[in-house]
């Protein structure tokens, strides 16, 4: 680790000093564009997850529909057979 300085110096002090003075006045700027990107970003994990409850519905129906049909036939089939 030969690139970090060791012990304080007048550069490291002087960073931190900066990011303290300017830490107020950066962290609500950030915030501030921050917040739409998040927001449209859980919008649209909310409609993707809606699409994809409906697409699970319609397909479980689907799979019950024809299971239903099978049975169905199955039962036929035995009856016929008796």
């Amino acid at each position: 680790m030969k690139y970090i300085p060791k012990g304080l110096t007048a550069g490291n002090v002087a960073i931190g000093v900066g990011v303290v003075l300017l830490a107020p006045i950066v962290l609500p700027i950030l915030g501030s564009v921050a917040k739409p990107i998040i927001k449209s970003v859980i919008k649209g994990t909310l409609i993707a997850y809606d699409g994809v409850k409906v697409t699970i519905a319609e397909a479980k129906e689907s799979l019950e529909d024809i299971t239903a049909e099978a049975k169905a036939e199955v039962a036929s089939k035995a009856t016929v057979e008796e």
